[in-house]
């Protein structure tokens, strides 16, 4: 099968993500930038929130790119993936209105490691279809940053009972390091004989 309506189908869900989570921005009580100031959890969230979707929506991009076709298996693992990033409107929202309480942080977490999973998930569906010589399988490699991101997940849930700001960081610090682009398909690709 072709990966195109694969692509376009993700590429709405995602769009369509993020703009439940700005609509979740209510505007301020007031015309006080004081009135602000009771916003920025929601505003944090907000934008933690939209950098991961927003990573995601990168590393699809090049995922599929480096995919030839697609089986009924990637589909699938596709839409598990989806499910997972269609839980961020609400795990958003409720970090964020909640001013970092502990388990509306434990909850965001969850969710990221879910999607964690998922992204695994969808990766060695590729891999699997593709062969373990296909341009992905010789990218990813070892993929550190693709096994140290749930771990830190992990360990920054029962953190959320202790200090969820702490955890918030941890999920920042994870984002932060996807935030420095990965060229690791891109380099495969520039190799792979046409």
């Amino acid at each position: 099968m072709h990966k195109n309506r694969l692509e376009a189908f993700s590429d709405g869900v995602l769009a369509i993500i993020i703009t439940i989570m700005v609509l979740e921005l209510k505007r301020p009580n007031g015309n006080e930038l004081t009135a602000l100031i009771g916003l920025l959890p929601v505003f944090l969230s907000y934008v933690l929130s939209f950098i991961y979707v927003g990573i995601y929506w990168n590393n699809h991009h090049h995922l599929f790119h480096a995919t030839q076709r697609v089986s009924a298996g990637i589909l699938w693992a596709n839409l598990h993936l989806l499910f997972w990033l269609s839980l961020f409107p609400f795990a958003t929202a409720w970090l964020g209105e909640e001013h970092v309480a502990p388990i509306p942080t434990a909850f965001y977490g969850c969710v990221l490691v879910m999607a964690a999973v998922a992204w695994y998930i969808l990766q060695c569906a590729i891999v699997a279809n593709e062969g373990r010589e296909s341009v992905l399988a010789s990218a990813l490699g070892r993929d550190w940053k693709g096994k140290l991101s749930p771990v830190i997940y992990l360990v920054a849930i029962p953190v959320s009972f202790l200090n969820p700001w702490v955890a918030n960081g941890m999920y920042a610090f994870v984002a932060a390091l996807w935030l420095v682009p990965d060229r690791r398909i891109e380099r495969a690709l520039r190799r792979r004989p046409d």
